[in-house]
């Protein structure tokens, strides 16, 4: 179980990492497209430039209709610099929201694929305790919200392995047996302890498959609680 959590903190860490290059990655092709076009968009006011050329290079022009004309060239000249600034606008903001949802989207595919290689772990490892819960006063064991009543040896004998769990130590059935009973490890007998384990491990396990796998419908009789669609038969 220590394997199990090591390699999924580790898978954890390793997609938290994935999907921060990935955003970054993202990012940075996205800012040096936008920097490419931003460069290669003609200037706001290149049009205005060349008009004022025109001005400068026929100022021999006095009718009115010829004045009248290079007027309407000026206007036409700012009205482009107006447009064209806008459209560098909505280029600018297309790119941020573009860049937004590239993100999420690779965010969440990473997220979909380390959901995925969890619940296959979990399916070949089949059930996982995520919580349990020792309550000695009411011989009650809370595992994964599911609640089991053990006897008051059986809650012992459970909270003395939990206790050690805790503490990284492996425990031998004479040091079992003289935790519980109060006794010095070496004036205990190993067979005490082990007998200790198989009546945990059956009063758990019977309960266990109970909830799981062999359902008890009152006044009825017992079936299978699991789909149906799973079971082959060879």
């Amino acid at each position: 179980m220590r394997d199990n959590s090591i390699s999924a903190t580790e898978a954890l860490r390793a997609g938290h990492r994935a999907v921060t290059l990935g955003v970054v990655a993202v990012v940075v092709i996205l800012a040096g497209a936008a920097a490419l076009l931003f460069l290669n968009l003609p200037s706001a006011d290149a049009f205005n430039q060349k008009v004022e050329r025109i001005f400068v290079a026929n100022d021999a022009l006095t009718a009115p209709t010829e004045i009248r004309l290079l007027e309407i060239l000026a206007e036409s000249a700012t009205s482009f610099s107006e447009v064209l600034a806008s459209y560098r606008m909505v280029i600018f903001v297309l790119l941020v929201f573009s860049t937004a949802l590239l993100g999420a989207a690779l965010a969440f595919l990473l997220m979909i694929v380390a959901l995925n290689r969890r619940m296959t772990q979990i399916k070949q490892a089949g059930i996982e305790v995520s919580s349990l819960v020792i309550a000695r006063a009411e011989n009650l064991v809370s595992l994964n919200n599911m609640d089991f009543r053990l006897t008051p040896a059986a809650i012992e004998t459970l909270a003395v392995l939990a206790e050690a769990r805790m503490d990284d130590e492996v425990l031998s059935g004479a040091q079992i047996e003289a935790m519980i009973s109060g006794r010095d490890a070496a004036d205990c007998d190993e067979a005490a302890g082990a007998t200790r384990i198989k009546r945990l491990r059956d009063s758990l396990g019977n309960q266990m498959v109970s909830e799981l796998l062999v359902r008890n419908i009152a006044r009825q009789g017992y079936m299978l609680s699991i789909d149906k669609d799973v079971i082959r038969m060879v």
